[in-house]
Formats: structure tokens, sequence, C-alpha cells
């Protein structure tokens, strides 16, 4: 047999069929977590799995999931139609990723193994028509499988042959913690469980005395973040929250950040003041709202992926807050209370050819910032994180520096030293737009924006299924307009340029934009800063603004 240290697919002992749909996926070999959880798994052990986020840990398990459920088809007695497999994460998002790469698997084997998602609220009539036909494998957030135990429509007891905990390390975060023990009631006593975590943390090791029996821990030798030579982190010191606001103007205004980013702050309302402060200036985001129905949700982040969006605001605060042990599951901090508590998306949600990560407010702890980081230099596409720092947050930086500093000997986050004074011309715009951006436009543009997903969401849901493409017209960034917006704003004048980069904006502004219905091409992530070129100075190969 091959030795483990090399092992491929082909090696594995997989179906053909499994084969052929990770050719298709373009898989050529296994990546490190594949490769050493697939064989264990398939031997019959529990495992513990530590991976960095976006290492391939879902197809870590699902593979030897469905091999074990396809060996069981061909060669067990002929049994009653049953829910074998239970796979449990923690957001509905990352329920539907989770389904979708599962079919994707199954793709040659669809007829012998069936997959269900019953994570979404308002769908349960239908789910426990789905949950009647006993499809193969159940995906879940531990409340919506706990309520069909409950109510009958779904009865793992004498059939669950194999567990999955995916993201463990947030489960009880989120106030799962009461939900996952009531559900192990339902459980029969032996079956196989896998936990997948980016993490070891307390959570996860009471987690796995409930549910793992005598396992296998893989906490693989690997960073939990790629390194320099493809991922880039700089840290910049901002002496007033208004010169945060200005920076971020400035990087996103003259093109200084190129390709599709995405800006995470820690508050739901933090979110909106940030998106209408950018409409003051013609800049288009949009923010991925827990308050929104899954399908927009969804749809804001398949959009994105395609390209019609270049960026995109997110908070981390209902995932990677404190701890809920203790309280109500879903209590938020204030201005948050509507959020949907399985609606995280800082963790685990696979956006697409991410360029650049900018922490516009500091990551709350050390292990949020890994999580943030890991959405962009995918699948060996460079990246870079840009994390905004007041000087009161020096000490909670440096526990980011030292988390990341026990991955390798050099400075994980090097200073970024941009020259405030060559954007000072701009300060005054920022004031002027920061003051239209008041509490009552935030509410207001929350309410009308949630208006108007639900309705794009139930009534025209129909009319969308028999003409898909009018559905790309629903784009998401545009302007809310709930505060007063002053039309010179999104207009640079040249003398306010800073001279080292009046060629560059000048050559920006000259390219012409691609419509919003013009299919995006899909292209490798280019390093999204561009370097100041100072007269009368040659920059170095990496420089970056000094």
């Amino acid at each position: 047999m091959a030795d483990l240290e090399s092992l491929g697919f082909e090696h594995m002992g997989l179906d053909p069929r499994l084969l052929q749909a990770v050719a298709d996926l373009g898989w050529s070999r296994p990546t490190l977590i594949q490769e050493k959880a697939i064989p264990l798994a398939l031997e019959g052990k529990d495992l513990l799995a530590r991976a960095r986020t976006g290492s391939g840990k879902t197809a870590a398990y699902a593979i030897p999931m469905l091999q074990l459920l396809l060996h069981r088809k061909a060669t067990g007695p002929v049994v009653e139609q049953a829910v074998r497999a239970l796979v449990l994460v923690p957001t509905k998002e990352l329920a539907r990723q989770a389904q979708s790469m599962i079919q994707q698997l199954a793709a040659y084997c669809a007829r012998d193994v069936r997959v269900a998602n019953v994570s979404a609220a308002e769908d349960s009539a239908s789910q426990r028509a789905v949950l009647m036909e006993k499809p193969d494998v159940v995906v879940g957030t531990p409340s919506r499988i706990l309520n069909h135990l409950q109510q009958d429509n779904l009865k793992l007891r004498d059939s669950l042959e194999l567990l999955v905990v995916d993201e463990a390390d947030l489960l009880f975060s989120f106030g799962f913690e009461e939900e996952l023990k009531s559900l192990l009631c339902h459980l029969p006593r032996i079956y196989q469980a896998f936990l997948m975590s980016a993490t070891f943390n307390e959570d996860v090791q009471a987690l796995k005395e409930l549910v793992l029996h005598n396992p296998v821990t893989l906490k693989l030798q690997e960073s939990q973040l790629p390194g320099p030579g493809q991922l880039q982190q700089f840290q910049v010191v901002c002496e007033t929250e208004e010169d945060k606001f200005l920076l971020l103007y400035a990087l996103l205004k003259l093109s200084l950040i190129r390709g599709k980013s995405l800006l995470f702050v820690n508050t739901l309302e933090r979110s909106y003041r940030l998106r209408l402060f950018l409409e003051q200036f013609s800049i288009p985001t949009c923010v991925l709202n827990g308050e929104l129905p899954l399908r927009s949700r969804c749809h804001i982040i398949s959009q994105f992926n395609q390209g019609i969006y270049d960026c995109v605001i997110a908070t981390d605060a209902e995932v990677l807050g404190a701890p809920a042990k203790g309280k109500q599951r879903g209590r938020k901090a204030k201005g948050d209370k509507a959020s949907d508590p399985e609606a995280g998306v800082a963790r685990g949600i696979d956006f697409h050819h991410v360029s650049a990560v900018l922490n516009f407010d500091l990551p709350p702890t050390p292990e949020a910032y890994v999580h943030r980081a890991g959405r962009t230099a995918r699948a060996n596409n460079p990246g870079i994180v840009l994390t905004f720092a007041l000087p009161e947050e020096q000490s909670q930086l440096g526990k980011i520096e030292e988390l990341l500093s026990d991955e390798g000997e050099a400075p994980a986050l090097l200073p970024y030293q941009f020259r405030m004074e060559e954007i000072e011309g701009f300060r005054y715009r920022c004031k002027d737009a920061m003051r239209s951006v008041t509490k009552q436009a935030i509410r207001e543009a929350r309410l009308k924006e949630i208006k108007e997903e639900l309705l794009h969401s139930e009534k025209l849901k129909t009319y969308f299924e028999d003409n898909p493409r009018d559905l790309q017209l629903l784009r998401h960034d545009l302007p809310l307009h709930p505060a007063v917006v002053k039309p010179h704003l999104g207009h640079v004048p040249d003398y306010l340029v800073p001279p080292a980069l009046r060629g560059l904006v000048r050559t920006h502004r000259k390219r012409k934009k691609p419509s919003s219905g013009r299919k995006a091409k899909k292209v490798k992530t280019q390093n999204p800063l561009r370097s100041f070129k100072h007269r009368g100075k040659k920059p170095k190969p990496t420089a970056l603004p000094s």
C-alpha cells in the first residue's frame, strides 16, 4: 500500500463514483486534513480533527461518510431505508454549503445516497415531507434537528451510524449547548463520530467528552493561516475613529485596494453606519445581515462570488462574541436584537476570490482574527489582511500578534506606513459624510432593506423561479438613501489627489466598468494593494505605502 505521507485519493479504496466526482471538482491531490482523516475514518475510528479554515474539512468528513454508506448498501444485508448520517453545523448558510458539497461528491451516486437540509425554519412543512422519505444524510443546525426529533418527524435511535459536528468550536458559543445535550438523548448508544474544528478550546473539549468514544486526535502541524508568501498581514494604528473612516475612504475611492474585499465590523449597527458613509461617496457596498431572510443572505454571497459586488460588509458578533453559557441563546449586543443567531458569516462560508479582508473594527478575540483572515488567500490565491486599530486597542492587538507569532519567527502583523497628511484634503468631506449618517438614518436603512428583501423573498419567489435572469437585477448594493446624499462627494477633484497617486487615479478613471448584467470572468486573485510611487523614490518590489 502507498505510504501514508503520499496517499492520493486513488489509493484510499474509494468507490469509482466518488473518484469521478473528485476528478470533476478538479482535486488532483487531497489536502493535509483529507489525507490524514479519510483513511482513519474508513477504519471506523472516531476523529477529533483541527485544521485551519479553508483547508478542506468538509470533504474530509463527506468523502468517508459517502464511502461508508455506499459500501454498506453494496455489501450489507438489505435493510429498510433510514437516516444513517447526521451533520450538525452552527449556521444555516453552513448547512446549505455542507449540503452542496456532499451533493457534488455524490453526483454519480445520487440515486443511492440522498441528502436533505432541514436548517431553514420557514420550510418546516416541506421538511416534514422530505424526512418522511428517510434520506440517508440529514444536515441541519442543532435547534432544527432537535425540533424535528421532538415532533417525531425524524427518528435516529435505531438507524444512526455516523454523526458529524462541523465547526465544533462554535456550537457552544452559539448557545447550542442545551439543544445539543437534548439531541444526544435521541441518538443510539453506539455510532461513529467526527468533530471538525478550526481551534481547540474548552467548548471543543466538552463536546469531545459528550460525543466521542476513544477518538484519534488530528492536530495537524500547520499554521492556521497561509504563509507570508501567500497572505500578507498588516496593522495600521489610527489616532482617532475619524481617521479610520478617512483611511478607508482613501483606500476605496482612490482604488488602492483592488479586487473583491470583505469589511468586518463588530456590530450590525456599525455595518450600516459604514455602508451609509461609503454611499455618500458613490462607493457601492452591501451588508450581509442576519435580519434578512436566509435566501437573501445566500443570494448576496452567490452574487459576490459571481463578481457582481466588489465589497461586502459583514459582522461576526453573532458567532464569535462571548460564549453564551448561562445566557439565553441569541442574545446580542445592544442594537442587534433581531439578528438571526444562526446567521454569522466569519466562519466557514466560502467566499470566492477575496483579495482583501479589512478589519475596520478590531476582532473581539485573537481566534476571531484568524477566522476573518481565513476568508482570503484560499486555494493558492494571494491575499491581504489590513487591520485598523486605535491607540487604546494596542494590548488587544498584541494578543493577536502573540497568537500568530507562535506560528513562525517573523512578525505576523507588519506596520502599514501610510502618510495620513497626504489625504488630509479629504478630511472635511469625511466629516461632512459622517454628520449625515445619524442614528435615525441607520434605523431607516435597516428597516427599508428588510422590507424590500421580504418582498423579494416571498411575493416574487415564484416569478424568479420562472425568470432566473431577472433575479440578477435585485442588486443588494443599491443606494439606500435614508441620509442626505451630496452628489459632489462622489467625484474626486484632481487637486485633492496626492501627487504620488495622480497618474494612478487617472488610469483608473479611464477604465470602463463592466455592466452588472455582464457575466463576470473568473480570474486569479491579484495582490490587492497598489504601492505608492513617490516622486524621486524608486519603490521596492514589495513596498507598501510609506
